[in-house]
């Protein structure tokens, strides 16, 4: 007799293999759940597209005392000479494309890598799944345990390197309080600027998920530890709000790049604080 469950003309991998409930429909929700997926890949375009043309431009990155975040630091002979900036010419002359790819490697691989990140883009590109109670398209599911995604296990490395890349902004903002003669003692828009972007930047590091394994997460007795335990309850609340930091320093890094791409071309100058 029928029940209902039979796996009648199904595909035979994935949510409609044969020992999944038989049910038809590919999804019984009926709110608009394709928009949230579809506004993280737009969003990831965006950002995708607009930092592959800033990184291969290799121009307008530097408008003193402003330094752009995707060319921080500078690793090649082939840098524009930066004033006390972060001129650390470790690979000589032989390095001719921009410089801005040596270093984005080490910011990119850390947000590709990043638990929030993965969620977005495996619902926003690959459909894996494209929202909650949505069935995927694929017909099989390996996870993170065949190349390439197993590189995800990386995160906690690239999270080590992330670290000093944003010690490195935190000294480029600082030196943000010179003027465009190196003077100190003066601030503009773009140092404001550069302030936001950098406590975004510590904010989504420290929230990160390894960041607060490493801090607590192999802790067997808090009370034998309570500078760690003070710490890793800090780095919680921080990454209850992973998500939102993550966007957000998106954002300010593009918006601090973009800043200088316009004082470094002329269409404006700095605005002056003091």
């Amino acid at each position: 007799m029928a029940t209902g469950t039979e796996p009648s003309q199904q595909r035979p991998g994935g949510v409609h293999g044969p020992s999944r409930a038989a049910i038809a429909a590919r999804h019984l929700r009926t709110d608009r759940w394709w928009l949230s997926p579809a506004g993280t890949a737009a969003g990831l375009l965006a950002f995708i597209a607009y930092s592959t043309w800033r990184a291969f431009a290799n121009a307008h990155y530097y408008a003193a005392p402003y330094v752009s975040p995707f060319y921080s630091p500078c690793l090649a002979e082939n840098c524009e000479r930066m004033r006390g900036g972060p001129n650390l010419d470790l690979l000589g002359s032989w390095w001719g494309l921009s410089p801005a790819l040596l270093i984005l490697v080490f910011p990119l691989g850390f947000r590709l890598t990043c638990y929030y990140y993965r969620k977005a883009y495996y619902r926003g590109f690959w459909a894996s799944p494209p929202a909650c109670a949505v069935a995927e398209p694929h017909s099989s599911y390996t996870g993170e345990t065949r190349f390439p995604l197993i590189l995800q296990n990386a995160h906690r490395y690239f999270f080590y390197a992330a670290v000093p890349v944003a010690g490195i902004l935190t000294y480029d903002t600082v030196l943000t309080f010179r003027d465009a003669h190196y003077e100190w003692g003066h601030a503009g828009l773009g140092t404001l600027i550069f302030l936001v972007n950098t406590v975004l930047i510590w904010a989504y590091t420290l929230s990160c998920h390894s960041c607060r394994h490493i801090m607590g997460g192999r802790l067997k007795h808090f009370s034998k530890h309570p500078v760690r335990y003070r710490l890793w309850g800090w780095i919680s609340r921080l990454n209850a709000r992973h998500m939102q930091l993550a966007w957000a320093s998106l954002i300010s890094v593009a918006v601090c790049d973009l800043y200088v791409y316009l004082l470094a071309t002329g269409t404006f100058d700095d605005p002056r604080i003091f």
